[in-house]
């Protein structure tokens, strides 16, 4: 399944299941059910993104350090990590989420999701 964001503002955004349960969780919203961000919490929601993705960056980095000293279960962290998230970033994966929702703060246009 897939996460579609919508907003008068912009086109449509669509997100595979798994990055799309991640940014929920970023959101403080609950995965899987239809949801909205009013134009009064999109700077909070945009904040949170570009928190989270510092805090992933530099998770990856340092379990990337771990790796090259020779931390064998750095590397299955890792590992596990792109496992999870894939080969994408999450700068990436939220680029397109935040310019929406900068798009529709300056258009006053809500944003909302289904699944």
């Amino acid at each position: 399944m897939a996460y579609k964001f919508k907003s008068r503002a912009t086109a449509d955004l669509t997100m595979l299941d798994a990055p799309g349960k991640q940014i929920m969780l970023v959101l403080g919203k609950t995965p899987g059910e239809p949801g909205i961000v009013t134009v009064e919490q999109i700077p909070g929601a945009i904040s949170a993104l570009e928190t989270a993705v510092v805090e992933d960056e530099k998770r990856r980095k340092a379990l990337e350090e771990e790796v090259k000293n020779g931390n064998p279960k750095a590397g299955e962290a890792l590992a596990k990590l792109s496992d999870e998230l894939g080969a994408v970033s999450l700068r990436q994966r939220v680029k397109p989420l935040v310019d929406m929702f900068r798009a529709s703060a300056q258009e006053g246009k809500d944003v909302t999701w289904e699944r």
